[in-house]
């Protein structure tokens, strides 16, 4: 199994001793070409000071002006190292302190000036823990010296020599490739790199698909013994197995389902129950995939799926975390026994929880249905289908009155939801963004969310009231700045927001403005930037507020461990407590809490795990808290890079075509135009602007000609061509052919 230094150096906790034989099992080294290549980079690493050795065992040393950070780089040569610390500085990397670094890389710099007011420290990078480009995109170029392969990524400023390994580099030249680093620089000599793909004649001739996934270097496949490992998984459920767990195979169990995802290759990994209770409560199942059951931690399917981190969605096609073998064995298909972990919530008829169980399950799906027919069943009076009826009632209980009562919940604790034309995302809870997305086409979709953040948040809740290790979703609140512009957009619309710029930002004033935003005629454009504003959501091993949720006291993803490593982690922490958790303080104790229920809350004040088990789980989640989020950034990039290309696609056909757009940003340069109906973005350049000089106000965010006294400010709607489109930079040029508006007084006087 390959590893990085980094996640060999995320195996060393605190000032811990870490057995050679321990290092090979986490890091997968089973045979004697890896186990060898793990002894050559621990002996390097105890040469340059990282590791100390002490009676065959091995700790990390620590240095205070040493830092984990992520090299940024621009075209220009110039790079910063960015800390994973939230608010901490980002240090200054001359090129010739770069040794031979990349962008993107994982590396430890070394601070050798500390920062000023005005000036960030300076560092030099010491250690290369993880390449970001094990490959890259380029095009091939042809001197006396052979061939070379220029990176279309212009923040790479270095060509590969190329090795030709049988191909006949000749047919490429000049074409767009993928190409695979043999070599990294050594010293003075070049990188060295080999063909693996022709994409086409150039950016525009490749597949979106290909582009994305070489450019992000995504896995497209799985190796043959993966593969095998899948299929060789057992296919029936042992009797003593389900004697083991709460047996829910009679209950009315539906699956809802985007259409895509009626594939047989896809995942179900949650379905509904909903029932009455004789108190008058309704008692809500959620039922999760029971993944763990089948996935062995540090097993060959496990690995590879750590290493993978997450599902991503490529439209088209998805690059899932496990191979087909998995999805056969686990996903929850109609008409098959299926083994879960069964979230049970009372709920009163507020919509407040009541009490809560979490435990291992065996359920038998009734039904499956699309969003789509959900929406319709919704919308029938009497369902003449006796097989459908009982249902359709269910759907009706949870969709009007169950699941508006949740939100409703969400809302009055300052919760907010962002409208959009549509949702595209793998997972029914919050994804990616952080926070709930309504589609006016397909309010079922947010309505289902509601009750998986729910599951979410008491599974976090129940994880902390056990004291037992556990992994969080984290979201900052957006900075100030970023929201500036939107504001100040905002405010040039007439839009009545109240909101005070120089306070922190609380989710309660997200609420506000998109409220506000919809009584706008640009309500899609002001929430489509509004998105823009969020902060990546972190993994974390402590608890954390979560902005766009408007939690301030824990949440955590679960309801994915078929597509999420941190929801497969999650589950394994929550079967361990069911299997060996301690349900009293002491033996001489007669009777023990109940470790599924919420009924326990308040009631612990012991180790419910093992010390060595609470030990271990602490030190694995702390090994792979990172690498984890750097999985998370790299899917959003890659799904966000696949969106883009298809925008500039979609825009280079409408070469030449005038669209209205509206004034989402003013710079020195030029200002930026969204044009509403296909929410694409492009830029007007201050140069085109040639019936005037056009002078730039800051503090009215315009530009204004200086004799025809026409100014393009924030807000302004304007007519604009579609000039150019680079499809690979996803950069859209547009000219004004009309719009823009007379300029104030306080616009003209000069700053």
């Amino acid at each position: 199994m390959e590893f990085s230094i980094a996640t060999l150096l995320a195996q060393f906790v605190d000032d811990k001793l870490v057995a050679v034989k321990n290092l090979e099992k986490k890091l997968g080294c089973e045979d004697e070409a890896s186990i060898e290549k793990l002894k050559i980079a621990l002996d390097a690493l105890e040469r340059i000071g990282i590791l100390i050795k002490e009676k065959g065992k091995y700790r990390r040393v620590y240095e205070e002006d040493v830092v984990e950070a992520k090299l940024r780089c621009s075209s220009k040569g110039f790079c910063f190292a960015i800390q994973d610390r939230e608010n901490a500085d980002d240090i200054y990397v001359r090129e010739s302190h770069l040794s031979n670094a990349w962008n993107g890389d994982r590396v430890l710099v070394k601070v050798i000036k500390e920062g000023t007011r005005r000036r960030s420290p300076e560092g030099e990078v010491k250690l290369i823990l993880e390449r970001a480009n094990p490959s890259l995109l380029a095009t091939v170029t042809k001197t006396e010296d052979g061939y070379h392969a220029v990176p279309l990524d212009d923040r790479l400023l270095f060509e590969l020599d190329l090795k030709e390994n049988g191909q006949n580099l000749n047919e490429a030249v000049e074409h767009l490739v993928h190409v695979s680093v043999v070599r990294y620089p050594i010293a003075q000599n070049p990188p060295l790199g080999k063909v693996t793909k022709v994409l086409g004649s150039d950016a525009e001739a490749a597949s979106d698909v290909d582009i994305v996934s070489c450019k992000h270097d995504l896995p497209l496949a799985f190796s043959e013994t993966v593969t095998e490992a899948a299929a060789s998984l057992p296919t029936k459920i042992a009797a003593a197995e389900i004697k083991k767990r709460l047996d829910l195979r009679e209950k009315l169990t539906i699956a809802i389902e985007p259409k895509v995802e009626l594939e047989a290759s896809s995942w179900i990994e949650n379905v509904l129950t909903l029932e009455k209770t004789e108190a008058g409560h309704w008692l809500l199942g959620v039922h999760i995939a029971d993944v763990a059951h089948y996935i062995e931690a540090d097993s060959l399917l496990d690995r590879t799926a750590r290493k993978r981190g997450t599902a991503i969605d490529l439209r088209k096609k998805t690059l899932p975390l496990f191979p087909e073998g998995v999805t056969k064995r686990c996903s929850l298909v109609p008409g098959k026994d299926r083994l879960t972990l069964s979230v049970m919530i009372t709920l009163n008829e507020q919509g407040e929880v009541v009490e809560f169980t979490i435990q291992p399950s065996v359920v038998k799906v009734d039904h499956r249905f699309t969003y789509e027919q959900v929406q319709s069943l919704l919308g029938q009076q009497d369902e003449q289908n006796p097989e459908l009826a009982a249902a359709t009632t269910v759907l009706k209980d949870i969709f009007f009155t169950l699941s508006p009562l949740v939100k409703a919940q969400r809302l009055q604790r300052g919760g907010f939801e962002i409208a959009t034309p549509e949702i595209h995302s793998l997972y029914k809870d919050e994804g990616r963004l952080g926070t709930i997305l309504v589609s006016p086409t397909l309010p079922v979709r947010s309505l289902l969310t509601e009750l998986m953040v729910l599951v979410g948040k008491l599974v976090a809740e129940h994880l902390q009231a056990l004291g037992v290790p556990g992994i969080y979703c984290t979201q900052p609140e957006p900075d100030v700045d970023e929201l500036e512009d939107l504001l100040k957009l905002s405010y040039n619309l007439k839009l009545n927001l109240d909101l005070d710029a120089e306070e922190d930002i609380r989710p309660h004033d997200y609420q506000r403005l998109t409220q506000e935003f919809a009584k706008s005629t640009e309500a899609m454009v002001l929430n489509y930037l509004l998105q823009e504003t969020f902060k990546p959501v972190k993994y974390s091993t402590t608890l954390g507020a979560h902005f766009g949720l408007a939690y301030s006291d824990g949440y955590t993803h679960c309801i994915s461990p078929g597509q999420r490593y941190a929801d497969l982690l999650v589950q394994r922490i929550l079967k361990a407590v069911f299997a060996h958790g301690r349900d009293r303080r002491h033996t001489r104790v007669k009777e023990g809490v109940d470790l599924t229920s919420s009924s326990c809350h308040g009631q612990i004040n012991w180790n419910v795990l093992p010390p060595q088990m609470h030990g271990e789980i602490e030190e694995e989640l702390h090994a792979l808290v990172l690498h984890l989020n750097d999985r998370e950034k790299l899917a959003e990039d890659a799904e966000k890079d696949l969106e883009g290309l298809r925008k500039a696609e979609k825009m280079k056909e409408r070469t030449g075509k005038v669209f209205e757009g509206l004034i989402t940003g003013v710079q020195s340069y030029g200002f930026f135009v969204e044009i509403e109906d296909l929410l694409v973005e492009g830029l007007v350049h201050v140069s085109s602007l040639k019936d005037d000089w056009y002078e730039y106000r800051s503090r009215q965010s315009c530009l204004v000609g200086r004799k025809n006294r026409i100014a393009y400010r924030l807000g302004d709607r304007v007519e604009v061509e579609v000039k150019s489109v680079d499809y690979y930079r996803q950069q859209i040029d547009l000219v004004t052919v009309g719009g823009g508006s007379e300029a104030s007084n306080a616009e003209l006087e000069e700053e």
